[in-house]
């Protein structure tokens, strides 16, 4: 069983190599289109992408609908972050509308790469408040111009054996502040798939996401973050739980 793994292992990093190369060339063909149409294009690409990457490494998705979801207008996603697959999975789970992520500054910053990543999200220098309040800005503004957004209201990954860790305020202010409704998105296999210990823990499967029912947030004001917050907190870990989400102690 160990060699089959390792040689599972060696079969995705080889795929995932020849995936990169064949993206390059088109992905660089975007960027002469202006910076919102090149990030909606580079997520139209990385869609398909996925799709067959997906497939080639056997793990087959499927999305469950606790409730419908309108395509048409944007939603702050918010999500439970327990895995590296997490990104691919996104792409997986939001079919039909324009998105933005957040992404770390320092990416940013590797050649040719970094250009590519800052043009598919919203950076942000964590450490500095002056840009985390421009951060806000563009986000505001992407959904302004009809693009949805996706954050993880947790931060980072989730290492403990509980369904959920804290959230943090921002993924719900912006919410009050744009009268956006939210829609949380339950993770049920990616930490199965491949735990964010290793890469070498990937494997084949299932990959489910569910979307819960959205959250309006007419009637919150600024003072209700907390509130919201907490009913958000409670719905994804009462999903969690029902789901039997497998890191559950």
């Amino acid at each position: 069983m160990r060699l089959l793994k390792l040689l599972y292992v060696v079969y995705a990093v080889l795929v995932l190599i020849v995936f990169t190369m064949i993206s390059i060339p088109l992905i660089i063909l975007t960027f002469w289109l202006p910076k919102e149409k090149r990030g909606n294009a580079i997520y139209f690409l990385l869609r398909h992408a996925v799709d067959l990457l997906m497939f080639m490494l056997g793990i087959w998705h499927s999305t469950i609908y606790e409730s419908p979801h309108d395509n048409k207008k944007p939603s702050v996603f918010v999500f439970n972050h327990i895995s590296y697959l997490d990104a691919f999975i996104i792409m997986k789970a939001i079919r039909r509308q324009n998105i933005r992520g957040l992404g770390k500054y320092e990416i940013s910053k590797i050649p040719f790469f970094g250009f590519i990543y800052s043009s598919a999200v919203i950076m942000v220098k964590r450490s500095d408040k002056e840009d985390r309040a421009r951060c806000v800005a563009d986000l505001k503004e992407a959904i302004d111009n009809n693009i949805s957004i996706v954050l993880a209201p947790e931060g980072t990954f989730n290492e403990t054996s509980q369904p959920l860790i804290s959230f943090y305020d921002g993924a719900f202010r912006i919410a009050i502040e744009t009268k956006t409704p939210i829609k949380p998105l339950l993770f049920l296999d990616a930490y199965d798939r491949l735990h964010y210990s290793s890469f070498f823990t990937l494997s084949p499967g299932k990959s489910r996401i569910v979307y819960l029912e959205e959250i309006a947030v007419e009637g919150y004001s600024l003072n209700d973050i907390a509130l919201l917050k907490e009913k958000v907190y409670q719905v994804m870990e009462a999903g969690l739980l029902k789901y039997k989400a497998t890191w559950i102690q």
